[in-house]
């Protein structure tokens, strides 16, 4: 059985895939054998055949890279696909804007290479481009627990085939790290020292969006999947609120800013998955 399996799922990700991808094959070594399967669903754009261009590169390094072409634009049923296609005992699923540093996977692919159920993530880097309110609100959001403490998994998260076996096909859900996330305790769930590129939404109203978006995916999990919120990361020992708010009064200011727009009806957007980009 190949070791390690490589899920990307890709919606109109022209701009982001070839960086994500070069990234990925300049990895150190893995043993036991990677696959990478970019799952291109819905797509208007070239990113199959951009996919399919790193394919020579992927042979050279000795891994398989294949593309699977969906109609319907579907993050879960595109996960579906490709863990359908997937033959690695640890599986790690790639967002396509991500950039993984050399030896994450490597890391991640030995720490669950165990017969137990186990989760597993790196460190995220989340990058900025521009200014304005995005600057002080990310600076005062990586002070929060949820960022601080635990295995966040956003952007890059992994099992093995022990932990999937947790749960049948993907759910139709917005939030499909925090579902994958919950499905273990925070005992089997770990960080690896490896770190990866995150970038943050550029701009207030598209913040807002995407923030909202989060609120509703987790809101949809308790709602649905309630058992699942006994598996969150205990509070206790996180920097109290009003420390890193007197630390940092601007960012302070601005996180609240956002979490107030968050519920007011103005920039609400009407598409579920809006990923303000």
């Amino acid at each position: 059985m190949t070791r390690t399996s490589i899920l990307i799922p890709a919606h109109d990700e022209a701009a982001y895939l070839a960086a994500c991808l070069g990234a990925l094959l300049a990895s150190e070594e893995v043993a036991g054998g990677v696959e990478v399967i970019v799952i291109a669903n819905g797509c208007t754009d070239d990113t199959a055949e951009i996919a399919r261009g790193f394919a020579e590169k992927a042979g050279l390094k000795g891994w398989h890279l294949q593309v699977l072409e969906r109609a319907e634009g579907n993050k879960l049923g595109a996960l579906n696909a490709g863990e359908a296609a997937a033959a690695g005992r640890v599986l790690i699923y790639l967002d396509a804007d991500v950039i993984v540093s050399p030896p994450l996977i490597t890391q991640l692919a030995e720490v669950l290479d165990v017969d137990a159920p186990r989760y597993a993530s790196g460190r995220p880097h989340v990058t900025l481009r521009g200014g304005g309110v995005t600057g002080p609100y990310t600076r005062f959001w990586l002070t929060t627990p949820f960022m601080t403490r635990g295995v966040p998994g956003f952007g890059v998260f992994a099992m093995n085939r022990a932990g999937r076996a947790r749960w049948g096909d993907w759910p139709d859900i917005i939030s499909d790290d925090t579902y994958a996330r919950l499905n273990f305790t925070p005992d089997e769930r770990v960080a690896v020292p490896a770190t990866y590129d995150w970038p943050m939404v550029e701009g207030f109203a598209r913040l807002v969006q995407v923030r909202r978006r989060q609120d509703l995916g987790v809101a949809e999990i308790e709602s649905r999947f309630p058992a699942l919120i006994a598996n969150d990361d205990p509070g206790a020992g996180a920097v109290p609120l009003w420390r890193r708010a007197l630390a940092d009064p601007l960012g302070f200011a601005a996180f609240c800013t956002l979490r107030i727009a968050i519920h007011l009806p103005i920039l609400r957007s009407k598409n579920r998955w809006a990923r303000g980009r």
